[in-house]
């Protein structure tokens, strides 16, 4: 019994410097002497932490104009004495979603205009006024729609960083835990100090693999928040530049129906 107590325990006994000269060094050289697939799957996780940082970048400095220049435009919008006026205003403002929309819904109505000044135009008021809201409202539509389309572009590649990146870190971190046991099997020793180091660099991975989901995620849960308020403001707005324009319409018809009095 005392014999095969001192066989098969005593490679488990570690003494401090053992563990030390298998664990010496910072995370950088963990990452050198990891293994050809750990330091692939480390390298696809950095780029991929890089390119998400640039598009949280990128992403914020197009949702603070869209928001502010939203804001001087509704402010401009309403102590606007016309639409004419209004537009003007509105083409100093290329990053603002309300102004984009309020364009494609003034272009339509400048073009319902002329076409009903020509000689073919349809003589039927109330048939006309409906013609030219239904235009109206698929321009203000469209409008919304693109510009909704480019809040949210690149957004995907955040969500899809913030849950793959995990299970890659996680793919390096098992791949190296599979190493670091086939290298005990070919020494024939499972002392701590065999084990720790490959161990160490295995769970590097792990580490990228959160290193790079964390700010993907918060990154797009921000900017989807944003995204709906902005959304949310545009589809107030079509709302309410499709009323001014039914009053207008109603203001015209009401003129005509004098006229012919």
């Amino acid at each position: 019994m005392p014999y095969f107590i001192t066989n098969y325990l005593t490679p488990l006994v570690v003494t401090t410097t053992d563990i030390t000269s298998g664990l010496r060094g910072d995370v950088w050289e963990l990452i050198l002497h990891s293994g050809p697939v750990v330091k692939t799957v480390i390298a696809i996780l950095i780029l991929l932490s890089i390119c998400c940082w640039g598009i949280i970048f990128f992403k914020f400095l197009v949702m603070r104009s869209a928001i502010k220049e939203s804001e001087i435009f509704l402010n401009m919008f309403w102590e606007s004495t016309s639409l004419s006026q209004a537009y003007q205003q509105a083409k100093q403002l290329q990053q603002s979603p309300l102004a984009e929309i309020f364009r494609s819904g003034y272009m339509e109505l400048q073009k319902f205009k002329n076409l009903k000044k020509s000689p073919s135009s349809e003589p039927d008021i109330d048939r006309s006024q409906v013609f030219g809201m239904g235009t109206i409202k698929r321009a203000l539509d469209q409008a919304a729609i693109a510009e909704q389309a480019r809040l949210e572009k690149n957004l995907s590649f955040l969500a899809t960083t913030g849950n793959t990146a995990p299970f890659i870190g996680l793919f390096g971190t098992v791949w190296g835990i599979m190493e670091s046991f086939r290298q005990i099997g070919l020494r024939g020793s499972a002392n701590l100090a065999t084990v720790a180091p490959g161990i160490s660099e295995a769970l590097i991975a792990t580490a990228f693999g959160l290193i790079a989901a964390i700010p993907a995620v918060v990154g797009y849960n921000y900017f989807v928040s944003k995204t709906r308020m902005i959304t949310s403001e545009m589809d107030n707005f079509s709302s309410e530049f499709l009323n001014i324009i039914e009053r207008h319409f109603e203001t015209i018809k009401d003129n005509d129906r004098n006229k012919q009095q």
